[in-house]
Order: structure tokens, then sequence, then C-alpha cells
């Protein structure tokens, strides 16, 4: 028997999504389109400004979790790149190659797990904090489906990856779209500004849905192979 001063101690509960989409989406777009004028901050001050509360935000989240998130670090390390063209006053062509490169990098990644022992759908997806894990791999053990399962999960990695590479050709695109003047200008933080409202309806949103289908998709299959309903094979149940 576990020893109750070695509990485990309960996982925080996740932020608020709204105020989450308020400190790194509205905030940061509301700063780099009202403070960026020479009668305000100014460009530097007002990117600095805008750039620190997703930054704040991330390294926040890890510190309370306790937890290292690749994602999230991710997110950091894009959010410093971003920082870093504006610093450097680079061609606003590096921002859209930078807005492509970090979900190409994790959808290169996810696909290539596809090929190894532990797809990373494991680890994003069907995992214990979602699914109860052990009651569906004795229930595919019972019904002799654990191979069939395996090849699941792999179709579902794919269709992970593929919900990344179409975020990085859409980031592409619409980065090239909205933001064309020079780093380091009132213009180009204001383009910048936009760029961060109009990611959120016009990219995450419909990648969220992308994964919500592929989530729905790998737990109709599972309920095909197991003979489990779905609420059974989620936590909690």
């Amino acid at each position: 028997m576990q020893e109750s001063g070695s509990a485990v101690k309960p996982a925080p509960d996740k932020p608020n999504t709204f105020i989450e989409i308020g400190v790194t989406i509205l905030v940061p777009a509301l700063v780099l389109m009202k403070l960026s004028g020479p009668n305000s901050l100014g460009p530097l001050k007002a990117l600095l400004l805008a750039l620190a509360f997703p930054l704040a935000w991330g390294l926040w989240d890890a510190w309370r979790r306790h937890k290292f998130n690749w994602l999230a670090a991710l997110g950091v390390v894009s959010t410093l790149l971003t920082g870093g063209i504006g610093l450097m006053e680079l061609d606003a062509r590096w921002l859209a190659v930078k807005e492509a490169a970090v979900p190409s990098l994790i959808g290169a990644v996810i696909m290539g797990s596809a090929w190894t022992r532990t797809p990373l759908i494991r680890l994003m997806v069907f995992n214990a904090s979602l699914f109860d894990v052990d009651k569906v791999h004795h229930a595919l053990q019972t019904t002799g489906n654990t191979v069939a399962f395996e090849l699941r999960l792999r179709q579902g990695t794919m269709m992970l990856a593929g919900t990344f590479f179409f975020s990085a050709v859409a980031n592409y695109f619409l980065t090239r779209w909205v933001v064309n003047s020079p780093a380091g200008t009132e213009a180009f933080n204001e383009e910048l500004g936009r760029l961060t409202l109009l990611s959120y309806p016009i990219i995450a949103i419909p990648s969220m849905l992308m994964m919500m289908a592929m989530l729905y998709w790998l737990a109709r299959q599972a309920k095909t192979l197991t003979g489990l309903d779905i609420g059974d094979m989620l936590q909690g149940h």
C-alpha cells in the first residue's frame, strides 16, 4: 500500500482557454497595433512588450506544471525567433519561413515516428490522460486485434502530421499576404498584430477541428477493434 506521505499530487488544472487566448493573442496584437507609433512606445519597445506576454505565459505554464512540454518549448522558441527577426530587422520573408518551419518540423518528427515502435500519437493523443490505456490494451488482447490497432495508430500518426503540414502551408501564405513591411518599423508591428489575430480563426481553429476529427476516427477504430464503447475507453469511466 502506498503511504499517504508519498501520494502523487494531482496535475494542475488546465488554464482558462479564454485567458490564454487573451494573453497570447489578443493583448500582444493590440500592443503591436496600438502602441507602435512614435507618440507611444515605438516599434522596438512595442515589439518586445508584445512578445513578453506569450513568452511569460509559456514559461509560467511550464513552471506550474513542473513538467517539460516540448510543444510549449517550441512555442517559446518560435516567439524568440520572431523577436530576433524584428530586432535584427530582417526581410519579412524570413518571418514567413519561420512561421512555416516550426509546424513543418513538428510534422516531420511526428511522421518519422510512424515507423518506430512508439508513434508520437501515443504521446500526444492516445495517452493515459485521455484514454484508459490498460483497459484498451486488455480488450485488444482479448479480441486478438493488437496488431490491427497498432496499424491504426500509425495511420492516425500520419493524419496528425498532416494537420501540422496544413498549418505550415497556411502559416506561410498568410504571413506573406499580411506582413510586407520592413522589420523594425511601425507598419511591420501593425501587420504582425493583424497576423496574430488572423492566425487563430484561419489556422488554429481549422487545425483544431482536424485534430478532433482524427481523435474521433481513432476512437471509432478502437471501438470496432476492442468492442468497448467510446465512453468506456476514456479516463474516468
